[in-house]
C-alpha cells in the first residue's frame, strides 16, 4: 500500500492521502498533518504493521510447529536409499560407484597413503608416550569404522600429531608413560572422546566450535609444532630430557644434559630429517614426483633399519619388540580417571572438529559433494567409540595424509578400505622387521610432519589485513609456549570471545547522507559526497540492540546530534536537530533492555521536541517492538519502509517549521495573479528531475529557494 503527502507549498493546509490511509493521532506532529499550497504529491510506500496480539500468542508455537511439519515432511518423503544414507554414508558412493573410472585411482590412493601411515602411526605413538604398535592399532580399525559411517570420500583418519601431545601432556602427569595404567586411561580416553563427539553430532551442536576462531587455531598449532619438535630431540641428541607442553623447561632440560650429546643419533637423524624434507619438498612442487611426498617416511624407516641391520650400531637406540597380530577385543578399563580426563577430551574433541570437519568439507568441495558436519562428527565418534575396544587412542583426520589421499586421486571411500588391509598385513607380517627401526627415524618423520603446522604465512596476513586477529594469534601462541597447552587454549579463546564481546557491545554506527542524484543513503565517512539535511540526522545500527550495546548506542546518537547541530546541510536553515531516523534494516534482533532503551530515548527526544523516526524494521524486530508497545507510542505513523520515504516526511516538517509562517504572511498581503501560480506550476515541472538529481544550483531561478530539497515528482 502507498500513501502520498502534500508538500509544503501546497496552498491548502490539507495532505493529499491516496488508497484512503489514516492514521492514529498523536501528540507529536503527524507525517499526514500538514500543508501549504500548490500540492506537490510525495508517495510513501506503506510499512505493514504485524499484529502484535495475534504475533505473539502464535509466534513460538507456529515456529516449533513449522520445524516439527518440516521434520515429518521429510521423514514421509524419505525412500529406502535415503533411510540407508542416512545411517550409512557409505551406501551414496557404494550404490554409485564406477569401477572402471575409480577403481584404479582409490587403489593408487590407498596404497600411498597406507605405505605413509604405517611408519607415522608407530612415530605417532611414540609423541604420545606409547609403544608403537598402539599407533599401528590406531591406525587399523577406525579406518574401517570411518568408512562405513563418515561422510568424507578422502579424510585419512588415524593417530595426529596434535592429538597425540594432547594426550602425552595430561597423561604425564598423571602417571608415568612406563605404567600399564598409562596406556589404559589413553584407551578410556579414545571411549570418551568418541561418546562426547557422538553426542554433539547427535544434539547438532558442532556450532559451539565456531567461537573458537582461525587465528586462535593457527596460533595453538604453530606453538604446539615447536613443543613437538623440541619433545623429539631426545632421539637426536642420545639422552632424556624432561617431559612437559612447555617450552621453557624443554629448553632448560636440552641444555643442562648436553654433556651426554652423543654423535650417531644425531647425524643419522639429521640425515633422515633431510632426505624427508626434500622428498616433501620435490612431491609439493613437482606433480610428477608427488609420490615423493607419500614415500618419504616409508624411506626414512627402510633406510634407517637397513643400517641398524648392517652395522648395528649402540649408540642408536631402536623401537625394540613389537607384538605380532591383529589387537584383540577387550572392554576399556580405569574409569574411575574419567572425571580428571574430561578437559582433555573436550579439548581433543575441538581440535577433531576443528581440523577433520574443516578439511573433509574443502575436499568434498573440490571433488563436488555435500558432507555434513554433524554425521562427519558421527563418523568420527563411531570411529573411536569401536576403536577403543580394540586398543587405540584418540584419533582424528590427518590434514597432511588427507591432502596426499585427494593428491593422489582417490575417489571414494575404498581407498580408506585399502588403507586399512596394509596397515592389517603390517600387523600381520611386518613387526618383526619393526623392531629394528631407528627411534631417531622415528623422530625424524614427526619433526617432518610438524614443520608443516607452523604458520608463518598465516601470521604474515593477519599482521597485513587484521591487526586484532595478529595479536590474537601472537597471544594464544606465546601463551601456549610460556604457559602449556590447556591453558594456551584457554587464553586464546578468551580473548577471542572478549574480541566478539567488545565488537558486540561497541557495534559499528553510521551517519547517513544521500547519494547525489539518487534516494540511496550510504554512510558519510565512506562515502564523503553524500549529503545530508539540516535538522535531520539519519543514523544506522550495523549489529543487533541488546543489553550490552544500548548505553553505547545511546551515546553515540547524542554525540551525533551535538556535530551534526555544529554543521552544515542541505535544506531550509534551522537552529537544531528536529528529527532523529533510525536504519534499522542491519538490526537483526532486538531484547527487552533494547526496548526499554528505546522507550527512553524516545521520551528524551519528546521531551526536547525532537521526533523520532523507524526505518526498516525487519519483522522480528518489529514485532517485539509491537507486543512492548513501542510502535503506538512513537506512532505508526513513523515507521517507513525506505530511509528516503522517512527523510521526505520528516524534510516537509523542517521546510513547515521555517516556511509557512513566511508563506501565510505573504499570500495575506500579496496574494499571486492565476497567470503567475500557473507559471510557478509550469517552472516546478521543468525543474523537478534535475532537482531530484541533485544537480540544480545552477538550474534555479531567482524565484526559488535553493535551500528547498525536492521531493518526488508530482507525476507520481
Amino acid at each position: 500500500m502507498d500513501r502520498t503527502y502534500a508538500s509544503p507549498s501546497s496552498q491548502n493546509l490539507t495532505a493529499i492521502t491516496t488508497n484512503s490511509v489514516d492514521f492514529a493521532s498523536s501528540s507529536s506532529p503527524s507525517p499526514t498533518s500538514m500543508s501549504t499550497g500548490g500540492s506537490r504529491a510525495v508517495k510513501i510506500i506503506q510499512l505493514e504493521h504485524p499484529s502484535a496480539t495475534a504475533s505473539s500468542s502464535s509466534a513460538t508455537a507456529s515456529a516449533s510447529a513449522s520445524v516439527v511439519s518440516k521434520w515429518k515432511a521429510r521423514m514421509k518423503g524419505m525412500t529406502w536409499k535415503e533411510w540407508i544414507e542416512l545411517f550409512f554414508p557409505c551406501y551414496r558412493w557404494m550404490r554409485t560407484y564406477k569401477v572402471r573410472e575409480y577403481l584404479q585411482s582409490d587403489l593408487m590412493a590407498g596404497i600411498t597413503v597406507g605405505i605413509m601411515l604405517v611408519p607415522q602411526s608407530m612415530s605417532y605413538a611414540k609423541l604420545a608416550g606409547l609403544q608403537p604398535i598402539y599407533g599401528l592399532y590406531s591406525g587399523f580399525i577406525p579406518i574401517f569404522v570411518y568408512t562405513i559411517f563418515g561422510s568424507s570420500r578422502q579424510l585419512a583418519i588415524g593417530p595426529v600429531a596434535l592429538t597425540s601431545l594432547l594426550v602425552s601432556n595430561v597423561l604425564s602427569s598423571i602417571v608415568e608413560p612406563s605404567d600399564k595404567l598409562y596406556t589404559e586411561l589413553a584407551i578410556l580416553l579414545a571411549l570418551m572422546v568418541g561418546i562426547l563427539e557422538c553426542i554433539m553430532a547427535l544434539l547438532r551442536l558442532g556450532w559451539i566450535i565456531r567461537f573458537i576462531s582461525h587465528s586462535v587455531i593457527s596460533g595453538f598449532t604453530t606453538a604446539s609444532a615447536f613443543v613437538i619438535a623440541l619433545s623429539q630431540a631426545k632421539y637426536f641428541l642420545g639422552y632424556e630430557i624432561e617431559r612437559s607442553s612447555k617450552i621453557i623447561p624443554l629448553v632448560e632440560s636440552i641444555i643442562s644434559g648436553v654433556d651426554k650429546f652423543s654423535w650417531p643419533p644425531f647425524i643419522m637423524g639429521s640425515l633422515m630429517l633431510a632426505i624427508l624434507l626434500t622428498m616433501k619438498h620435490l612431491g609439493k612442487t613437482r606433480k610428477y614426483l608427488r609420490f615423493l611426498r607419500a614415500a618419504g617416511p616409508l624411506t626414512a624407516v627402510v633406510l634407517g633399519t637397513a643400517f641398524v641391520k648392517i652395522y648395528h650400531p649402540p649408540s642408536i637406540s631402536l623401537v625394540g619388540d613389537i607384538p605380532q597380530g591383529l589387537p584383540k577385543f577387550s572392554v576399556p578399563k580405569q574409569f574411575g580417571h574419567v572425571k580428571s580426563l574430561i578437559p582433555t577430551t573436550v579439548l581433543i574433541t575441538g581440535v577433531a572438529i576443528l581440523e577433520s570437519v574443516g578439511i573433509a568439507k574443502a575436499l568434498a568441495a573440490k571433488n563436488g559433494y555435500e558432507l555434513d558436519s554433524n554425521q562427519e562428527l558421527f563418523g568420527l565418534g563411531v570411529a573411536n567409540i569401536c576403536g577403543s575396544f580394540f586398543s587405540i587412542y584418540p584419533t582424528t583426520g590427518s590434514f597432511s595424509r588427507s591432502a596426499v589421499n585427494h593428491e593422489s586421486g582417490a575417489k571414494t571411500g575404498l581407498s580408506g578400505l585399502v588403507m586399512g588391509i596394509i596397515m592389517g598385513c603390517a600387523l600381520l607380517f611386518l613387526t618383526p622387521v619393526f623392531e629394528y627401526i631407528p627411534q631417531c627415524a622415528l623422530a625424524a618423520i614427526v619433526i617432518s610432519a610438524v614443520i608443516g603446522l607452523v604458520d608463518y604465512d598465516e601470521a604474515k596476513f593477519l599482521w597485513r589485513v587484521d591487526k586484532k586477529d595478529f595479536l590474537l594469534w601472537t597471544i594464544t601462541c606465546m601463551t601456549t609456549l610460556l604457559l602449556g597447552i590447556e591453558i594456551g587454549v584457554l587464553v586464546g579463546v578468551g580473548v577471542s570471545l572478549a574480541f566478539v564481546i567488545h565488537e558486540s557491545a561497541n557495534p559499528h554506527i553510521a551517519v547517513l547522507g544521500r547519494l547525489p542524484g539518487t534516494t540511496i543513503y550510504r554512510n558519510t565517512q565512506q562515502y564523503p559526497e553524500a549529503y545530508t539535511y539540516n535538522g535531520i540526522v539519519i543514523v544506522r545500527i550495523d549489529a543487533p540492540i541488546y543489553f550490552a550495546n544500548t548505553s553505547y548506542i545511546k551515546d553515540r546518537l547524542r554525540d551525533y546530534e551535538i556535530e551534526k547541530e555544529e554543521s552544515k546541510g542541505r535544506g531550509p536553515e534551522v537552529s537544531r536537530i528536529h528529527f532523529v531516523i533510525l536504519e534499522m534494516a542491519p538490526v537483526t534482533y532486538i531484547d527487552s533492555s533494547a526496548v526499554q532503551a528505546l522507550k527512553e530515548l524516545h521520551q528524551e527526544y519528546k521531551s526536547r521536541d525532537i521526533q523520532l523516526a523507524i526505518s526498516n524494521p525487519n519483522r522480528e524486530v518489529l514485532l517485539t517492538l509491537a507486543k512492548a508497545g513501542v510502535i503506538d507510542l512513537i506512532g505508526k505513523e513513523w515507521y517507513f519502509v525506505r530511509v528516503h520515504d522517512a527523510v521526505q516526511v520528516c524534510l516537509q516538517h523542517v521546510q513547515r517549521l521555517t516556511e509557512f509562517p513566511k508563506a501565510h504572511d505573504s499570500l495575506a498581503e500579496n496574494k499571486p495573479s492565476l497567470f503567475q501560480r500557473l507559471l510557478n506550476q509550469r517552472k516546478d515541472d521543468f525543474f523537478q528531475p534535475e532537482l531530484e538529481s541533485g544537480v540544480h544550483e545552477s538550474l534555479l531561478s531567482k524565484d526559488t529557494n535553493p535551500q528547498l530539497e525536492p521531493l518526488l515528482s508530482k507525476k507520481t
